[in-house]
């Protein structure tokens, strides 16, 4: 329950509590008034009980609720029976009719609740006229009038806390609903940071791992050192995944940046491993960043040179790959060149070196169904620099090798 309906129902109840309380205060007065001025009359006795017998049945009335009930509107009918016989006999009970009205209004709909009030008000002028002796003008019309005022009062506020009451549950709701489309939002913004996690690092380093261990099979009876260093290799992948899926589970924190050796370090790590098999990868940085970068950046950047040398051993049949990790006043750039078969960036086919067909590869390389189904390469690394407002640029022709380039933006130091 929200505040306002606590609220609402906190005034509903002390307005409640005031007009039981009215009631009795004019019941009690009534009934003093009548005993001092008809002290031994033959209707004394009816009076009185009937005031004892109405005061018992108005008591009941909170216990039944405020809904409209058969049991409820049996008692309305009983205690307006009462009090009407109770005017009849003596008129000056005629004020007790005042909260009479509020429990008629707050129990009936607002068409009967409406007829109950003029009824009770021709009942109380009647009594009134009938103590004043003659047809006064100002008994005639007050209290009319009165009632009038305090009935278009009480529908006024009836619908207006009605309004409210159901604005605030559309509140509600919408607050539900929108809270409900965050959570889903989220979700499915944490599963995309998965997937680009896993492809930038697990699934690269099992591609990586099944290409030299295919290259150790063929080499195997010809060449079993060669053989044996793909293994190795290999196994050095293996030992970086499996620490990558343990970070995982931790933080999502890069391994390579785990130890706290900075990005450069981190970059060289990546390097070390992807070198073999043929492809040399080296290592430049170029300035020094003014402040300390951010490390969503810094993770940023080593899972996009992770997926570009992936590409680069899959894809490009390279022989040497560099890494240039450029650091200027407003941005930080990372190049990853290579002097691979390249690719036509204009190609709608060959827009990601993951997808683009290899003339002269492998065989491993030209059959794997992994390498026909893959193509999350640079969508992947566009989709990290969009979330850090960067920028990608690739620079590719056939025969001619390829360069990646990733800037980002970096804030000025305070």
């Amino acid at each position: 329950m929200t505040a306002p309906e606590d609220g609402d129902r906190d005034d509903r109840r002390t307005l409640a509590v005031i007009m039981h309380t009215a009631f009795f205060v004019l019941l009690g007065a009534s009934l003093a008034r009548f005993l001092l001025r008809h002290p031994g009359e033959p209707r004394t006795p009816w009076v009185v009980a009937l005031s004892v017998l109405l005061a018992a049945l108005y008591v009941l009335g909170p216990a039944l609720g405020a809904r409209l009930t058969a049991r409820r509107l049996a008692w309305l009918t009983a205690v307006v029976a009462g009090w009407a016989v109770l005017v009849v006999l003596a008129p000056s009970f005629a004020w007790s009719a005042v909260p009479l009205f509020y429990t008629g209004l707050r129990t009936l709909p607002a068409r009967a609740a409406v007829a109950l009030v003029a009824l009770l008000t021709a009942l109380a002028v009647a009594a009134q006229l009938q103590l004043a002796g003659w047809a006064d003008p100002n008994v005639l019309l007050a209290p009319p009038a009165v009632a009038a005022v305090a009935t278009a009062v009480f529908v006024a506020m009836e619908r207006q806390a009605n309004r409210q009451r159901e604005l605030i549950d559309d509140l509600v709701r919408t607050r539900r609903d929108l809270a409900a489309t965050e959570r889903r939002e989220g979700t499915l913004a944490e599963r995309e940071r998965l997937a680009r996690e896993i492809h930038d690092t697990l699934a690269q380093g099992l591609s990586s791992q099944r290409m030299l261990l295919q290259a150790a099979d063929r080499l195997w009876e010809t060449d079993p050192a060669s053989a044996r260093s793909h293994v190795r290799t290999a196994a050095s992948i293996a030992e970086s995944n499996l620490a990558e899926a343990r970070r995982f589970v931790h933080d999502l924190t890069p391994a390579d940046l785990a130890g706290g050796g900075g990005l450069e370090q981190a970059l060289r790590a990546v390097a070390d491993r992807e070198s073999g098999g043929g492809l040399t990868v080296r290592v430049h940085t170029e300035g020094t960043p003014a402040a300390p970068l951010p490390a969503l950046v810094e993770s940023a950047l080593l899972r996009i040179a992770q997926g570009a040398l992936a590409n680069v051993r899959e894809h490009a049949g390279a022989s040497t790959a560099t890494v240039t990790l450029t650091c200027l006043d407003d941005q930080i750039v990372l190049d990853v060149a290579d002097d691979g078969r390249g690719f036509d960036p204009g190609d709608p086919r060959g827009t990601d070196p993951t997808t683009a067909p290899a003339a002269t590869t492998s065989p491993a390389a030209t059959t794997s169904p992994a390498s026909a189904t893959r193509g999350h390469g640079l969508p992947a690394i566009r989709a990290r620099l969009r979330q850090l407002g960067g920028t990608l640029t690739v620079e590719s022709a056939p025969g001619e090798g390829t360069v990646v380039s990733a800037a980002i933006p970096l804030e000025p130091p305070s």
